[in-house]
């Protein structure tokens, strides 16, 4: 019923009807449907590691868009099904895993990671159809804005052109252990610095003895309703722990929020990580949704 098409890269015209796609798909689920990571790989184009499984219609329209990308043996996999599609969602995604599944295989296998945004039913059972696992939840909270406590850490906004050597150093001690934050470069922090919603006003750094110790880099959605402010990246170097840093950088992000007119701060965090939970817990947020990964080892192609 469906023309499964898998492509390693994409022309400028069908870039633009998947990015068409992807705009239908969030203005109808209310949420991007496409991760920071894979959206820079899409926009690029052409990049080693990425590929497209296409799902179309027998009268040519696109319903269903996939992307790989694969880098340090491990591949992450998202998947969208366009809204008019919807009862066919499981058999549309099947089709579309399991041709990504194939593409993985020829190439070597690895680790794949497919994260799933709010996922239902019908996602467990293409998770368990292809074998795939549960792998980690990680939890939308959010809190109204403003909050009743404020932080006396000191901050400065974030210099571009200055300030990427030392976040990267602190990024990646932080975050050695993180598929997705962790191992980040200079280009990988280019990229982000040329993203239209970057504001180096809403990227606070606090300094200790002569070094950055850590950091809240905020983000706004403002497409969302009403605008989301997001705690976007957070982090305390590892020499700098116990010290409350992170609780009083969550709270000068929050304010520096609220200074820019937002009234929802919104922010990601682990199912797993107890203690940030219980932090953000006690800083008023509540979950308002998760995500989860789905994992699995894929063995390559013989023979």
């Amino acid at each position: 019923m469906w023309r499964i098409e898998t492509r390693l890269d994409l022309t400028p015209s069908e870039r633009d009807v998947v990015h068409q796609l992807i705009d239908e798909v969030g203005r109808y689920d209310g949420y991007r449907p496409l991760s920071d990571h894979l959206s820079l790989d899409l926009a690029r184009g052409g990049q080693v590691g990425y590929a497209a499984i296409l799902a179309f219609q027998p009268d040519g329209r696109l319903v269903g868009y996939t992307q790989l990308s694969h880098g340090d043996d491990r591949w992450a996999l998202e998947l969208l099904v366009d809204p008019q599609s919807r009862e066919a969602f499981a058999s549309i995604g099947l089709e579309m895993i399991t041709a990504a599944l194939s593409l993985i295989r020829q190439h070597g296998g690895g680790q794949l990671r497919w994260w799933a945004f709010r996922p239902d039913h019908a996602v467990d059972q293409i998770a368990e159809e292809v074998g795939l696992q549960p792998g980690r939840q990680l939890l939308q909270m959010r809190r109204a804005l403003p909050t009743a406590i404020t932080s006396d850490v000191v901050t400065r906004p974030f210099e571009v052109g200055r300030d990427e050597e030392a976040w990267l150093e602190v990024n990646n001690a932080a975050f050695h252990w993180h598929p997705e934050q962790g191992g980040w470069d200079l280009a990988t922090m280019h990229q982000r610095e040329g993203e239209p919603w970057f504001d180096p006003r809403g990227f606070l750094l606090h300094e200790r003895e002569g070094r950055l110790a850590a950091f809240c880099w905020t983000k706004v959605h403002a497409d969302d309703v009403p605008p989301l402010g997001e705690i976007y990246v957070i982090a305390v170097h590892p020499d700098f722990h116990g010290l409350g840093l992170g609780k009083a950088l969550t709270l000068a992000g929050l304010t520096s929020l609220t200074e820019r007119g937002l009234t929802v701060g919104m922010l990601y965090v682990d199912a797993d990580n107890t203690a940030a939970v219980a932090l953000y817990e006690g800083l008023g947020f509540t979950i308002h949704h998760a995500d989860r990964a789905y994992v699995g080892d894929i063995e390559g192609a013989t023979g």
